[in-house]
């Protein structure tokens, strides 16, 4: 079923194909600081990547991805709430039509102008799909992208690319790059258990979302909204607000380790 963010294929429609997206454990959610619980037990995270693992970076017609070699435990993200040893797959985006939303998480009611969500599976399972059939199979790392006066220069890596993945179906090499170099100074995290925010919503992702915000220029965002969603032959549609709206908490807790 083609799913995207339309009205007629958008978030509200993706339950009708896919049921787990009406599930009691769906993503993102709002983070209030009110129902927020401290939890000192809650380790530090450590991500060691190597940057020989980047391959390729492509415009699905949903997203701009980077994608990882993920044949070995070469790239690992480990601690925090997580379990053991999980293995860095791919880094996408979220974002809006205008730079006053188009993050997934809210924050004490604030959206943000965009999210990165870089995802990885748990190596103890057989393989990625696997993985993403069970409740501790994916760690989602996701860092706010907040628009302001001095933007992050490691963000120009990625967007220099953009240029050549303008279009749906487009993919070109994107050797020797370390996502590591996108995170903000402050480790601090809220952590909660959820899902895919895009079909088929598998209910399998440990979330970890860091506190501060990484700092973009209005320009980059503009290079991410240059983004077409559409193939080279069809009509140039842009590729914006790909964002699922906040879903219900129910009884889940959001914890912090700050």
């Amino acid at each position: 079923y083609p799913w995207g963010y339309d009205s007629d294929n958008g978030p509200d429609q993706w339950h009708k194909n896919y049921p787990t997206a009406k599930g009691r454990h769906q993503s993102p959610i709002e983070i209030n600081n009110k129902e927020v619980h401290y939890d000192s037990s809650l380790l530090p995270w450590f991500a060691s990547y190597d940057p020989g693992a980047a391959k390729t970076i492509l415009n699905n017609g949903k997203t701009c991805r980077v994608v990882f070699d993920d044949s070995f435990d070469r790239s690992v993200l480990r601690g925090g709430p997580l379990p053991g040893v999980f293995r860095l797959r791919q880094l996408h985006f979220h974002w809006g039509s205008s730079d006053d939303h188009g993050s997934e998480h809210v924050v004490n009611g604030v959206r943000y102008a965009g999210e990165l969500h870089v995802l990885h599976w748990n190596p103890k399972y057989s393989n990625y799909l696997d993985a993403r059939r069970r409740t501790d199979g994916v760690a989602v790392l996701a860092i706010f992208l907040q628009v302001g006066e001095t933007p992050k220069p490691e963000m120009k890596r990625i967007l220099e690319e953009i240029n050549a993945i303008k279009t749906k179906g487009k993919e070109v090499p994107f050797p020797n790059f370390d996502p590591s170099i996108l995170f903000p100074k402050s480790h601090d995290y809220w952590t909660y258990h959820g899902s895919f925010t895009t079909p088929p919503c598998e209910e399998c992702v440990t979330w970890i979302i860091l506190r501060e915000p990484i700092i973009v220029s209005s320009d980059q965002m503009a290079k991410l909204r240059s983004l077409s969603k559409n193939a080279e032959n069809e009509p140039d549609h842009p590729l914006v607000d790909n964002w699922r709206p906040t879903q219900p908490r129910y009884f889940r807790m959001v914890s912090a380790s700050f």
